[in-house]
C-alpha cells in the first residue's frame, strides 16, 4: 500500500469513490454527503491546496481524504461538550474508501498514515466531525481512539458531531 499526495490526473478516481460513499450515505438515509457535495471543484480545491490524498493498492486508488492543517472555523465553537486540547491541529475531512474494499481495515490505515504525517509536522491533535447517524464513521473513529467532544455546526447550519484524538508516537 503507498498514501500519498494527490495529483489532478487522481481526480476521476476519487470522484468514483465518493459516488460510492453517497450513494451509500443515500442509502442509509443520512443527509451527508448529499446535493452534489463533495464534487470535482472540492476534491480539486483539496489537491490545489496540498490537503487531498489517496491510498493506493498497486496502481488502484482505494481511499481517499483531504487533511488540513489550517483550522477550521466551525470548530470555532463547540457545544455540550470541549475538545480535548487547545493545541494546533489537522482536521480529517471527506475520507472514504472504494466499496470493494469495505470492511478491510482501509479506513484505519488511512488514519495511521494522517497520524504519522501530523507527528512528522509536530501536530499531536486531529480533530474530525460525521453526521449523528453515520454510525460507521463513528465507530471507525472510536476504533482509532477519538474521543467524542461535542456538538458543531457547518456554516450552512447543518448539526455535526466532533471528535478529537490526540496522536502518540508511533515507534
Amino acid at each position: 500500500m503507498n498514501f500519498r499526495q494527490s495529483v489532478k490526473e487522481d481526480i476521476e478516481d476519487i470522484l468514483i469513490i465518493i459516488k460510492q460513499a453517497q450513494a451509500s450515505l443515500k442509502e442509509a438515509g443520512i443527509n451527508q454527503w448529499q446535493n452534489n457535495y463533495p464534487n470535482y471543484e472540492t476534491i480539486s480545491r483539496d489537491i490545489d491546496n496540498n490537503e487531498s490524498y489517496v491510498l493506493l493498492e498497486g496502481n488502484e486508488v482505494v481511499g481517499t481524504t483531504a487533511i488540513s492543517f489550517r483550522g477550521e472555523k466551525t470548530y470555532q465553537s463547540i457545544y455540550e461538550g470541549q475538545w480535548v486540547s487547545d493545541s494546533d491541529y489537522a482536521v480529517i475531512h471527506r475520507i472514504a474508501v472504494n466499496h470493494n474494499y469495505k470492511g478491510t481495515g482501509l479506513a484505519s490505515k488511512i488514519i495511521n498514515y494522517v497520524e504519522e504525517i501530523c507527528l512528522d509536522k509536530g501536530v499531536i491533535s486531529i480533530k474530525v466531525d460525521t453526521h449523528e447517524k453515520n454510525l460507521s464513521m463513528q465507530r471507525l473513529l472510536g476504533k482509532n481512539n477519538f474521543q467524542y467532544c461535542g456538538i458543531i455546526y457547518l456554516d450552512d447550519g447543518s448539526k455535526r458531531i466532533a471528535f478529537e484524538k490526540i496522536c502518540s508516537n508511533l515507534s
